[in-house]
């Protein structure tokens, strides 16, 4: 596995977090982790467009906002 630095942290930040890790039951390690990990499953919005867009030109109609979140979202089960 890989390792990440991140260096300059302020010192409130890095109390912050390490007080959510404890009260969540985990190490800052674990928890930090976990939010690398929730954060790249999770698309881009700009991704999301970009393939509703393709998606319009392919068929020559239009998408309304709700028909792109709802494909967004069902990604993300």
């Amino acid at each position: 596995m890989t390792s990440i630095t991140i260096r300059d942290v302020p010192s409130e930040v890095r109390d912050e977090l390490a007080a959510r890790a404890s009260r969540s039951g985990r190490s800052l390690q674990e928890f930090l982790l976990a939010h690398l990990v929730d954060e790249v499953s999770h698309q881009p919005i700009e991704d999301v467009v970009a393939r509703a867009r393709a998606r319009v030109g392919a068929v020559g109609s239009q998408l309304d906002v709700t028909a792109i979140l709802a494909d967004r979202d069902a990604e993300r089960r």
